[in-house]
């Protein structure tokens, strides 16, 4: 009951955070840009959004073929389509309760495929620590290639942070900033050496443990090669299908490939931050082309119709897939069994 109340607080705040942020970004649009924003969602290309779906489709086929090879090495390999099934129900599910998804894909492989669902666990820490380690190399690329957009970021972001109202540096902001670095330093020292008993410490142990250990798992794959190859396809397809998705707005549409794989790295940060990126998503998005000289209305309509169309393909291949998948199955065993 203790950890059902506890999922159900987590999930209202980052919900509510999410909220917040859509609140904060609508502020953020001055009153005689309002026009502004709603022209350019109603002016938006559309259309663009079907290659979106394509794309983005395609990166999820991609997903579910990499999930096999890494249940190759405990023995298991489940069809394609149970293994897409299960994908796209863990992501609607997760539309409505963060997590639920990666426990729903396991029993459904279970039900279906005879797979134990405790040993695919592992491989869902596995993948999500690939996930980890490929967002990093994606943040680390962007980076590298465009140091002054970062910097520019980077440097706003701290004078909202440090600055007073006058505009000028707050030392007792600064100070206390530090002090509650060098505070949250020592207490995961004292509580890591002191109380490594208590269930929120151990938890906080085995996810970082988890992490370490999906990442060296790959050395035991049958197929490291397509391993890579599919992970390095899923996220040029993410890339992609942001670049496609800035297309579909005046002001976001002469923006390039480098400008869509900033984006992809402030974006993704707001899916992790907020239940799907509601909010989030949307103002990482608009902060990024706003550096690149595009109005703040217009980055965030955009970010908002490009939230949406992910939110929209989760919705209607998820819900395909959760209506086909016993169909599949019942047509499966009949041809078995003959």
């Amino acid at each position: 009951m203790k950890k059902q109340l506890s999922s159900i607080l987590k999930y209202a705040f980052f919900f509510g955070l999410g909220l917040f942020l859509v609140w904060w970004s609508l502020r953020q649009i001055p009153a005689n840009k309002w026009d502004e924003f709603i022209k350019t969602l109603l002016e938006a290309k559309y259309w663009l959004m079907i290659p979106v779906f394509v794309i983005l489709s395609l990166s999820h086929i991609i997903r579910a073929l990499r999930w096999r090879i890494l249940m190759e090495p405990l023995g298991y390999k489940p069809s394609i389509p149970n293994t897409f099934f299960a994908v796209m129900i863990g992501y609607l599910a997760n539309l409505a309760i963060p997590r639920l998804g990666e426990v729903l894909k396991c029993t459904l492989l279970a039900k279906y495929e005879k797979v134990p669902a405790e040993k695919l666990v592992g491989t869902i820490v596995a993948e999500r620590a690939i996930d980890v380690l490929s967002l990093g190399i994606v943040f680390i690329i962007t980076l590298l290639t465009q140091t002054d957009l970062i910097a520019s970021y980077g440097i706003e972001l701290f004078n909202q942070l440090f600055e007073n109202k006058a505009g000028q540096f707050s030392m007792q902001k600064i100070s206390i900033v530090l002090g509650a670095i060098v505070v949250i330093i020592i207490v995961l020292k004292v509580w890591s050496k002191k109380y490594g008993h208590l269930p929120f410490v151990m938890s906080a142990k085995k996810i970082i443990g988890g992490i370490w250990e999906g990442i060296a798992s790959i050395r035991y794959l049958q197929q490291k090669g397509l391993f890579i190859t599919y992970s390095v396809a899923i996220w040029l397809l993410y890339i992609g299908g942001t670049w496609v998705g800035l297309s579909a707005t005046v002001g976001t549409a002469g923006l390039g490939f480098s400008a869509a794989l900033a984006a992809l790295a402030f974006g993704s940060i707001g899916m992790i931050v907020t239940p799907g990126g509601i909010g989030a998503y949307a103002f990482f998005i608009a902060k990024i082309v706003e550096k690149l000289g595009v109005p703040f209305e217009i980055g965030f309509a955009n970010g908002t119709l490009q939230w949406f169309a992910q939110f929209i393909i989760v919705l209607i291949v998820g819900s395909v897939c959760l209506l086909v998948l016993p169909i599949y199955n019942k047509n499966k065993n009949s041809h078995e069994s003959n």
